[in-house]
């Protein structure tokens, strides 16, 4: 007669959360010879929540220095993960940057971006509208505009991060159990109690990754990260010739009177077949302090205003979106934060628990969760991540 196994019911590490940071904190903290639990609340780890899609931007230019220069660290931890899932998930296609070069955004400045990429010695060719047109194909730019075009720039294949990473932490003994919504963290000077709808489960320190839906795991802890949440929309849009390609793109404009005017596009994704490219607003409507009880869908006013920029700037384009989903994002109220990461302030073992939430995190994911392993496991990191504390 075979035993049945018992689950443990105490780790070194509990992740809750099993979106791309979750589970790179659970692969390099179980690399390590440590305990790991993923708790992810959907059914697997390509979920609907900030991890969701199937691509994201890659890019080196920011408007402050320390992101640039995590941008670059961050890369030999990318191929170190290409290379354990054997995999390709970074592929440089280069990144463009046109419009208003003085006009600030959530995205940051053309000026400043391309002021901090002198300051790091990055290359980068600077653009004219009328150069931007010929070269990449753009239409009805206004004279005015300028930019630049970072080759190392690029796009990240997210599903198959996801995978690779959900791979690489089991084969490295991390255990993860989806469906697995957790109700309340009560942390020890010892320990820290994770309560879910079946089970409490005993963690030396807890990493929180649960995007936007941290705020119900911290508040209770008496801290509330300062986010605010949206749900923006996204489409696809056909190739009129397969031939002809994209770099990825953003495009700074000056606001309207309903929207902030602002696109970002891709070009076709390295690992799929041609034919359909991702073009999308970076509209900060309509924000939340919390998650939607329900998704409504795809604004249609955002798709709307899409499909106008296409049609205008965009003749490699069909303006008739297809596949029109969205995307839950959350991001700091203080732009200049850009993200929190870190531990919670200490009193009564609230520092065991540690937090990543917020922000356009994604071209960091090595970086967060190897650093997020550090600090739960040593309790340091080499990174300068300071200012995004909790």
């Amino acid at each position: 007669m075979t035993a049945h196994r018992t689950p443990p019911r105490s780790y070194d590490l509990v992740v809750v959360g099993g979106g791309a940071v979750g589970l790179s904190t659970a692969w390099y903290a179980a690399g390590r010879g440590a305990s790991v639990l993923v708790l992810e609340s959907a059914e697997g780890p390509e979920n609907t929540g900030s991890s969701a899609g199937a691509e994201r931007q890659w890019r080196v230019q920011y408007t402050q220095r320390d992101l640039t220069d995590l941008t670059v660290r961050a890369l030999p931890l990318w191929r170190d993960l290409e290379e354990a899932s054997g995999r390709r998930l970074v592929h440089h296609t280069g990144s463009l940057w046109f419009g208003e070069t003085k006009e600030a955004t959530n995205e940051g400045q053309i000026a400043d971006a391309a002021q901090v990429l002198d300051d790091a010695g990055l290359r980068y060719e600077w653009l004219t509208a009328s150069a931007i047109e010929e070269r990449f194909g753009f239409t009805g730019l206004p004279s005015h505009y300028e930019g630049f075009h970072q080759p190392d720039g690029g796009v990240i294949d997210v599903r198959g991060t996801l995978w690779s990473l959900a791979h690489l932490a089991r084969s490295a003994g991390a255990e993860i159990r989806t469906g697995q919504r957790v109700l309340a963290l009560e942390p020890h000077p010892e320990r820290v109690e994770v309560v879910t709808e079946d089970a409490r489960i005993t963690a030396g320190k807890v990493v929180v990754t649960a995007g936007p839906w941290s705020n119900e795991l911290t508040e209770p802890l008496g801290v509330r990260l300062d986010v605010e949440v949206y749900d923006m929309a996204t489409a696809y849009f056909r190739l009129r010739d397969e031939a002809r390609d994209l770099p990825t793109w953003f495009a700074f404009q000056t606001p309207t009177d309903t929207d902030s005017n602002l696109f970002y596009g891709f070009g076709s994704n390295p690992w799929s077949p041609g034919g359909l490219v991702r073009v999308a607003p970076d509209f900060e409507s309509d924000p939340r302090t919390a998650p939607p009880a329900e998704r409504p869908g795809p604004d249609p006013h955002q798709l709307r205003r899409t499909a106008e920029f296409v049609a205008r700037h965009m003749p490699m384009l069909d303006p008739e979106p297809v596949q029109p989903g969205s995307c839950l994002i959350a991001l700091p109220r203080d732009h200049d934060r850009q993200f929190y990461l870190g531990a919670l302030p200490p009193g009564e073992g609230r520092d065991r628990v540690l937090v990543h939430a917020a922000g356009w995190a994604f071209k960091f994911v090595p970086v967060f969760g190897h650093a997020l392993a550090g600090l739960a496991l040593d309790g340091g990191t080499d990174y300068p991540l300071g200012r995004f504390r909790p």
